[in-house]
Order: C-alpha cells, then structure tokens, then sequence
C-alpha cells in the first residue's frame, strides 16, 4: 500500500468531538493540518537528514498566527487560550511529525515569560516569538540531573551587571535552532531548591555560550535534540526572569503541569492516528486468501486499541478543561502524563504488529510513530518518577 495512502489526511473525522474544541480551535487545527502537510512533512526526509526544520517554517508558521496562539496580542500573540495550542500539537500527531519543536517553543517558553517575565522582558521577547523570528528553547537536563532538578549544577555568579554561567545541558529540544533558552541554574548552591533561578540566554549574542552535537537518539531524527556548553558565558543581569533570584524551582513546577499535558495530548492524537491506520490497512492486506480484517485477532486486537484510545480521549479531555478553567493539579498532571505514555507506546506497539514485515520499515509512518513513542516516557519527568509524585498524593 502507498505511503500517501496511509497519511493522516485519510482519516475520516469521528463522531466524539472534544467539548474544548469550539469553532475557531478547529479551524486553527485544520489550518495547522495544511501548514504541516505542505511545510514540514513534504520534507520529512530532508529535514531528518539535516537534523533540523528550516528556519524559514518557523516564520511561515508565525505569518499565518500558529505561534504562541494563547499569548496576549499585546505581546504579538494570537489571544486565544491553551486550546489552540492543543490544536496544532494535535495536528503535528495526526501528521506524525516529530521534527518541528512548537511544543517547547511555544506551549511551554513562551508560558514561562508570560507567567514569571517582567513587562519589559514580555515585551522584549514574546513577540519575536511569535513571529518566528527567534526559536526558543528551556534547558533544565544535565548529563546528572534529569528528572530530580534540584541537583542541576550549573551555575550563575552575579559579576557587575552580568551574570557568568557554567555548566552543561543535554537532551535539549531546539538546541541547535534555538535564539533564545531559558536556563535553569543554581544562584545559590547552598540554598537548594530556593538557590534554582531562571535566566533566559538570548544565544546569538552570549560570549561562552557553545552548541554541542545533534545526539543520536533512537527516534525522533529531525528534532535538533542537541547537548549546550557554558563556559563563563556572560548574560545581563536584566535576563534573570522575573528579576528575581530564587525562583525558579517553584516556576519549574508550576508550569511542568501544562508540559506533562502536552505529552498527553500527543500521545492520544497519535494513538487515535495509529488505530485508524491500522484498521485501514488490515482492511486492504491479504494473507492466505483474505484480508487480515477477516481474522479475529486483528479485530480483536483493534477492538481493543480503539477502546484504550476513546478512554485516553476522555481522560485527556478532562485534565484539557481543567487546565483550560485553571484548576489542573499537579497529581492530575503526572497522571495524564505517565499513563497516556505508557499507553501510547503499548498501542503503537501492538499496531504495528498487525503490518508485518511493512511495520518494521520507515517509509511506514506506523515505523516511525513506533520510534518516537518511546521517549514520552522518560521526558518531562519519567513516568517512574510521575507514579511517585501520584503516590504522595495517595
């Protein structure tokens, strides 16, 4: 079967439509589904090959007010809520894209600065954001911190009317692409969570700061996932967000909900695309003189995946209005995050077995939903230490 054949625009619309999804956050989805189609996965191949999407689709994607869609239009923003951020997410699922960095651009630095930024600081980098004209990028990993944050070490010394960072970064979202990132550092080595500060890295113009290597993951290649070197990089004091040193670790925190539900999103719009590709293709494959449809595994093995994503649609609906009615908690939020994970690399899993031989090769967008699942589990917090931030709540 064709490749194009199987591409998410084939799928037919359900029945079930989210109650958050109002007329305009559809048609923001739709916009984003040809945006995607035509600017980034027409050139899915180049854009693995080079590690990176070209600069020119994060201006586009600016032009026609796909960026920052819930940041205030005093800051350059569409003035929408959350729901139209979801909406592209959803989209880039659908299209199984994996290479464009909006999520992080856009539902979580752009948070950052409209939460915790000063006005100037807002106004100062909100709307270049916006337009696409800069990439943003949040470095918390360390290669010995990763989901307990406070043991981050790198370290900001305040010298005059700059602050002097060292240390490194890795795992890195935007890496490469990325003009502005805020960084996580220690301010205050003895104070613990209280000594963690924010500083935002404007990239292009910070003696000391130096972009490592793309890494080599297992999924995910066109993504910029790149490790970051400071080396007695000078950055202005006016860059510590929200001027004031001491609050990061309780920012980190806050806003780490809205990224755990971004990884719930994607993984059911991914979840609801694997079903319907599969039950596509076992309709049209034969074997032994029918269609793999006409066996009761494969029906039943659907079955099934068609009832874990409906219920992960739910779940995720419901953690979606209560983010949108600014009550989402934090226990809510690791839950979302490692079960709808856990989920969405098990269903992929098991749809993929249903194309054989085909579900092993990357021209297969089953192949590559496969490869890139496996990450949601380990970032934004691995679902390990999700389950033991539900298991204090108990």
């Amino acid at each position: 079967m064709a490749l194009e054949h199987l591409s998410p625009s084939n799928i037919s619309a359900r029945s079930y439509t989210s109650a958050w999804k109002d007329e305009s956050v559809l048609a923001l989805g739709e916009l984003a589904d040809e945006f995607i189609a035509t600017e980034i996965a027409a050139h899915r191949e180049r854009f693995e090959e080079q590690h990176r999407v070209d600069a020119q689709v994060w201006r586009k994607a600016g032009e026609l007010g796909l960026l920052c869609c819930s940041i205030p239009t005093e800051y350059g923003g569409g003035g929408g809520t959350f729901a139209h951020e979801l909406a592209v997410l959803e989209a880039l699922a659908r299209a199984g894209d994996s290479s464009w960095g909006f999520g992080v651009h856009s539902g979580i630095v752009a948070h950052y600065l409209l939460a915790y930024g000063t006005e100037e600081q807002k106004h100062r980098w909100l709307p270049k954001l916006a337009s696409g004209e800069w990439v943003a990028a949040v470095a918390m990993t360390e290669p010995d911190a990763g989901s307990d944050l406070k043991a981050i070490r790198t370290r900001a010394v305040r010298d005059g009317d700059d602050y002097v960072i060292n240390g490194n970064k890795i795992f890195i979202s935007n890496g490469q692409s990325a003009n502005l990132i805020v960084t996580v550092v220690k301010t205050d080595p003895a104070a613990g969570a209280k000594g963690v500060s924010l500083i935002v890295v404007e990239a292009d113009q910070c003696p000391g700061f130096v972009r490592g290597r793309v890494l080599d993951k297992v999924g995910q290649p066109g993504a910029d996932t790149s490790e970051l070197f400071f080396q007695d990089a000078r950055v202005p004091a006016g860059n510590l967000l929200g001027g004031v040193e001491g609050k990061g670790f309780g920012q980190l925190m806050t806003q780490l909900a809205q990224e755990r539900l971004i990884v719930g999103i994607t993984a059911v719009a991914s979840m609801e695309t694997a079903v319907a590709l599969t039950t596509e293709y076992v309709k049209t494959r034969s074997m032994f003189g029918k269609s793999l449809w006409d066996f009761q595994n494969s029906k039943f093995v659907l079955a099934e995946c068609a009832t874990t994503a409906h219920v992960a649609r739910v779940f995720v609906d419901s953690a979606i209005q209560r983010h949108l009615d600014g009550f989402l908690d934090t226990t809510t939020a690791a839950m979302v995050k490692w079960w709808l994970s856990d989920q969405h690399v098990k269903l992929v899993d098991r749809c993929l077995q249903l194309f054989g031989g085909y579900g092993y090769m990357r021209e297969y967008p089953i192949a590559r939903m496969y490869q890139d699942a496996r990450a949601s589990m380990i970032f934004a917090g691995s679902n390990e230490t999700m389950k033991d931030l539900v298991s204090r709540a108990l």
